[in-house]
């Protein structure tokens, strides 16, 4: 039996046996995996050509997308686990890679709702390039018109695809993935379930079961390479020919020697200590310490340094070790036996300048298995009493169940450890003072991607120090790659083109599809509010009857609203002030307009959903007669959330409320939920 790649839409085997995988419990053979003969510079001239469907689809087509798909794998997550057991993962190890993964396609889905309803993305504000408002300048992002090249590692088989799928079919972007080849039997299985549904364009996903061989020589300017690995590896793929003169963005996360720190004040007794000794010992031993974000590297006050060692060394002492199937069993194996004389040969180096004082480096009885056949060991716990002067700890990386203890004197002293890492994906903190946890942060964070500040308080809902979460971003600086994923909208802007455009307001709008200030505007008598959501039109405009503003509407509002601020209501006090006389509300400027164009018969719009960017530029004295703009600025879709929703959308106004000269004494957006026609 042989893994099959899914390459330009088919099923097919590499030439020749192909490289034997194996169960880590079991140490059996699991199936082959073999590249050999396969055409990459096709697969990929394929993605790029098919990817065009996935650029033609909305934002919201895209997000509607990714939620069927979580919803769809979710169903069949208890298959993944099944296999996800040969891979040497406990049920909560698979967890985090499974369930984890598809959160992640739920979280990029729910993005959808931060942007527009178009295929490209409007980026910030408009820039003003002329004294008169007739010359402007914009950004907008595209998708890319290439294909983003996924080279993952073996701890997560599966969260490493989808993190990363997620974000690149939300910016409209393929993908080919190339699994590492030990564990790449569970990612095939999940891979051929998303295409098998349907539900993502074919081309949108192509799979590698093996070597990528040349597949980074065929790389051109509009793809995109991510790698998640080796610091060695990824530095010499990003060095390919190919990369360097197509200029392509190449994205690395790598391995790091993250680092936990105890608070001074998380002494033994304290809630925090407690937690501290929590996080370490589940990160030694969840996943078997093979997480790209695990502690490798614990800070202590060097007055608690026994306590910690001892408190770690009894929570270990409670690890059992086994089959993951097997019941009781809290961790299971590394993803094989070649993994497993890695980690030991790198425990043998950090010997030279560490000690160990839990653990050991003999061969282990397993629980449910044969510990001499799978690929079991111990956690270890080192100690190293001098890390400014040891300093392997900060360069050799056991990727394994391993981490070393380290004292330090002063909150500079434990922030500079952190740093001898030269840059990893994420550090944690533990305190309960607000003076240490501000210290730290913000001298240590221009070495790190995440700072964790976990206490008493957060404890609950923490998701740990070794979890990166879709909406932040993961990944860090030296050591740790250089590079970003993740992070809600910003990951997804990383597969877009940034191009910045220029020239008149109504071209600008015309181009981006939202309404820019100064462009002109086709007024309309009917009310645009009588008007159902796909009839309302980009730049049309409902200019209001005026009102001449009264001392009585002033402080009229100040009774109803209870906003008795001086400069509305005591004309004695404004001496000094930038007011001439009795000033009207800000707030009342905008109550008022909203009463000059709101629609006050039946019509589509549902409700008012909000305000953005209200801004009271001029002041208004009683006297001053004000008049309003409504103008349509950008419209939304959204999706009906169930048979018995009402199909509607979102509308934009732009809200401009101007005097008698002509100028502007307040400007908002406005939002307004308003109904579909077809009902």
């Amino acid at each position: 039996m042989k893994l099959q790649n899914y390459l330009a839409g088919n099923w097919i085997d590499g030439d020749g046996d192909g490289s034997p995988l194996f169960n880590s419990v079991t140490g059996e053979i699991v199936t082959h995996a073999s590249t050999n003969g396969l055409d990459f510079k096709a697969a990929l001239a394929y993605g790029r050509k098919s990817g065009e469907a996935l650029r033609k689809m909305t934002f919201q087509e895209r997000g509607l997308m990714l939620k069927a798909l979580a919803l769809h794998l979710l169903e069949k997550k208890e298959k993944y686990y099944e296999v996800s057991y040969k891979t040497g993962a406990t049920r909560i190890d698979s967890w985090i890679d499974i369930e984890g993964g598809i959160g992640n396609l739920f979280a990029n889905a729910s993005l959808r709702k931060q942007f527009g309803n178009s295929s490209h993305y409007v980026d910030g504000d408009y820039a003003p390039l002329g004294k008169t408002g007739t010359f402007i300048g914009h950004h907008i992002m595209v998708p890319k018109e290439g294909i983003a090249v996924h080279i993952n590692a073996y701890n997560f088989p599966i969260w490493g695809m989808l993190e990363k799928v997620a974000v690149n079919w939300m910016a409209g972007v393929p993908a080919i993935v190339k699994p590492a080849t030990v564990t790449s039997y569970l990612t095939e299985v999940m891979v051929r379930d998303i295409i098998a549904s349907g539900i993502v364009p074919e081309g949108s996903l192509q799979l590698i079961c093996g070597s990528a061989r040349d597949l980074l020589d065929h790389v051109e300017m509009q793809d995109v390479v991510t790698f998640t690995g080796s610091a060695s590896t990824g530095r010499m793929l990003k060095a390919k020919p190919s990369i360097i003169n197509n200029s392509v963005p190449f994205n690395m996360e790598a391995d790091s020697l993250n680092s936990s720190v105890l608070g001074p004040d998380a002494v033994p007794g304290t809630p925090e200590f407690d937690l501290f000794i929590k996080e370490v010992s589940k990160e030694i031993t969840v996943k078997c310490g093979q997480k790209c974000t695990a502690i490798r590297r614990i800070m202590v006050p060097e007055n608690l340094v026994e306590d910690v060692q001892i408190a770690v060394g009894q929570r270990l002492e409670k690890t059992t070790i086994g089959a993951p199937t097997a019941e009781g069993v809290r961790m299971g194996a590394l993803a094989g036996q070649d993994q497993m004389r890695e980690v030991k040969e790198q425990v043998d180096l950090l010997l030279k300048e560490s000690q160990i004082v839990f653990g050991n480096l003999d061969p282990v009885d397993a629980i449910g298995a044969d510990g001499s056949k799978g690929a079991f060991m111990s956690p270890i716990l080192m100690r190293n009493d001098d890390p400014f002067n040891n300093s392997a700890v900060h360069n050799i990386e056991a990727f394994g169940p391993v981490s070393t203890i380290m004292p330090y004197k002063t909150m500079d002293e434990a922030v500079a450890l952190t740093k001898l890492g030269l840059g990893s994906l994420c550090a944690s903190i533990v305190t309960n003072d607000e003076k240490t946890a501000r210290e730290f942060a913000l001298g240590a964070a221009s070495y790190h991607g995440r700072i964790l500040v976990l206490n008493g308080d957060c404890a609950k809902e923490s998701t740990g120090h070794g979890s990166p979460m879709p909406l932040l971003v993961h990944g860090g600086p030296g050591r740790a790659g250089g590079g970003e994923e993740m992070g809600g909208k910003r990951g997804v802007l990383h597969y877009m083109q940034r191009t910045a455009i220029q020239g008149s307001p109504t071209m600008i709008t015309a181009i981006t599809d939202v309404y820019q200030q100064g462009a002109k505007q086709k007024e309309v008598l009917l009310n645009p509010f009588m008007k159902h959501f796909e009839d309302v039109e980009i730049g049309e405009t409902l200019i209001t009857h005026k009102h001449t503003v009264t001392e009585a509407d002033i402080i009229n509002f100040a009774n109803v609203s209870g906003d008795h601020f001086y400069a509305h209501t005591d004309v004695t006090s404004l001496e000094g002030t930038l007011f001439e006389g009795r000033v009207a509300h800000g707030y009342w400027i905008l109550s008022k307009a909203a009463g000059m164009f709101v629609e006050n018969r039946k019509c589509p719009v549902l409700l008012n959903y909000g305000i953005d960017e209200a801004r009271f530029t001029k002041p208004v004295y009683p006297g001053m007669t004000i008049g309003v703009r409504l103008t349509c600025k950008e419209r939304i879709q959204q999706e009906k959330r169930d048979e018995d929703d009402i199909k509607k959308g979102i509308v934009k106004w732009l809200v401009e409320v101007y005097d008698e000269e002509n100028e502007t004494c307040a400007i908002a957006t406005i939002l307004t939920m308003v109904k579909n026609k077809e009902q």
